[in-house]
């Protein structure tokens, strides 16, 4: 069923937030699209236009408010006229590369998984190395839901989180639930399951983001010095409903994080820093790419204030690479600021004051897609620098 909705009161930079968000506004949409001045809705909903039209208003009216746009704020530019543009997936997936399981699930195979290894193992020695002190953590997949609490995940990204349950201990519960799976002929997603009866509240969900098990590690604790420099890697997940489609929006990704706790100047100075290091890894690289002022995609009806305020307050920046065979670009590293956000949540302390936080992140496979995406799998094609390091890494790692 064919729905269609004015944008006239939306400013066109707004468009890709509301059709991002449009993809949460019913289980039974099929296909989102922008054309013409109007948002496109097709869909088998139940509740019919009527319902569909009434949400993504309300959309609308969110991120319309006030006087705060999306206009790009670009702080640097390095422009490359790469030498591929083809379909890079279409030709991962052709020459088995990688194996799609369902949008933004993959798995990975040679030589992809080797350049995601590379990249990984470049951003910890070519960037995080370089800051003093650095220490390496290693973080689990699942977070405690009251940690994610705890950094207001549930009220900003309601919509990303992916809950962890399980069968109650309960021997019936757990019998019955197997002799209905078995009766059923096996797993069947469209078999009705009673989660409330069967399954307890979570009290863990996929972890988001990486820094957070940073932060949980270091609850009620004063740390010495000026502050402190992580770096971990760990799976993240995030789910995106039907953004899943969109190049590089994964549900489960790896993300590399250099972390800062301490100071308000320490964080700040470092945060300087590693903007100045990623603007020399694009160069080297010679990667098509971009370094702008942006803002999380909240979802919440609070979104223009705290979009607004980030971006004002200079919080967060993206690294972008360009995607040439889709002539847009999408973010592949974000440096962030969060003052005592997390220092007052955590209770970290610098003497008798909270400590201010920042990281630095790195996609690693939407690192791996972009590169890909601008010099394509023959390697005489890629950049001298960067294939040269590539290949004494792979002697080094043999």
């Amino acid at each position: 069923m064919p729905c269609k909705i004015s944008l006239e009161r939306l400013a066109e930079s707004q468009h890709g937030q509301l059709k991002y968000a449009s993809a949460f506004v019913d289980e039974h949409i099929r296909d989102i699209r922008i054309e013409d001045g109007h948002i496109h809705i097709e869909h088998d909903s139940p509740a019919g236009n009527e319902a569909i039209t009434e949400r993504v208003e309300r959309l609308i009216e969110r991120f319309s408010k006030g006087d705060f746009g999306f206009k790009e704020n670009i702080l640097f530019e390095h422009k490359v006229d790469t030498p591929y543009e083809g379909d890079i997936i279409a030709e991962l997936v052709e020459r088995k590369a990688i194996k799609v399981l369902e949008p933004g699930l993959f798995i990975f195979r040679e030589p992809f998984s080797s350049l995601m290894r590379f990249l990984d193992y470049s951003f910890v020695t070519k960037i995080a190395k370089r800051f003093e002190g650095l220490q390496e953590e290693s973080y689990p997949a699942v977070i405690h839901a009251e940690t994610l609490n705890k950094t207001n995940h549930f009220t900003s990204f309601p919509e990303h989180i992916h809950f962890l349950t399980h069968l109650r201990e309960d021997l019936d519960v757990i019998e019955t639930f197997s002799q209905s799976i078995r009766e059923a002929g096996g797993w069947n997603k469209d078999h009705q399951l009673e989660l409330d009866r069967n399954m307890p509240k979570p009290n863990f969900t996929m972890n988001p983001s990486t820094c957070y098990h940073c932060y949980e590690g270091l609850q009620d604790e004063i740390l010495e010095g000026e502050g402190v420099v992580v770096t971990a890697i760990a799976k993240c997940h995030r789910f995106e409903s039907k953004n899943h489609t969109d190049f590089g929006r994964l549900l489960d990704f790896s993300m590399r994080e250099i972390i800062f706790v301490g100071k308000p100047d320490f964080v700040k100075e470092n945060r300087l820093k590693s903007i100045e290091y990623l603007k020399e890894l694009a160069v080297e690289w010679n990667v098509d790419s971009l370094l702008e002022i942006a803002n999380d995609p909240f979802f919440t009806n609070d979104f223009q204030v705290k979009a607004s305020f980030q971006r004002n307050q200079e919080m967060k920046y993206e690294l972008r690479l360009t995607i040439p065979s889709i002539k847009k670009s999408i973010a592949c590293s974000s440096v962030n600021f969060h003052s005592n956000t997390f220092g007052n949540a955590f209770n970290i302390k610098m003497g008798k004051r909270n400590a201010v936080t920042g990281c630095v992140g790195f996609g690693i496979e939407r690192w791996a897609f972009a590169f890909l995406a601008q010099y394509g799998l023959d390697e005489q094609l890629w950049p001298a620098a960067f294939r040269e390091q590539y290949h004494a890494w792979q002697e080094k790692s043999l």
